[in-house]
C-alpha cells in the first residue's frame, strides 16, 4: 500500500512557461528509474503554477526520490525557471485505490 506522497509546488517566472514544461517532461525518464516511487506527475494548476505529486511505498521511497537526481535537478533549475523556491510538503497516505 502506498503510504507516502509528496506536493511539489512551482511558481514559473513569466515567460519561461515552455522551459518549465520541457524541464518537467524530461524528468520522466529519470523518474521511470526510480523502483521506490509509485506514481509521479506533473502538472499544470493554472497559467504560472505546476505541481510534481508523487507518491510512495514507504519513508525510504520518498527519502531515496528526494536525495535522487530530479531533486539535484530541480534544485539546479530552480532559480532560472522559478520565481520562488519550489514548496515540498510531504504527506501520509491514508486511503488509496
Amino acid at each position: 500500500m502506498v503510504t507516502k506522497a509528496i506536493l511539489a509546488t512551482l511558481i514559473a517566472k513569466e515567460g519561461m512557461e515552455e522551459e518549465v514544461e520541457a524541464f518537467l517532461r524530461s524528468a520522466k525518464p529519470l523518474v521511470e528509474k526510480e523502483v521506490g516511487t509509485v506514481t509521479w506527475y506533473a502538472i499544470k494548476l493554472d497559467k504560472l503554477r505546476y505541481g510534481i505529486f508523487d507518491t510512495f511505498y514507504d519513508e525510504t521511497g520518498l527519502q531515496t526520490h528526494l536525495h535522487g537526481k530530479i531533486a539535484a535537478a530541480l534544485k539546479a533549475e530552480a532559480p532560472r525557471l522559478f520565481s520562488d523556491a519550489p514548496i515540498i510538503e510531504s504527506y501520509d497516505v491514508i486511503a488509496e485505490k
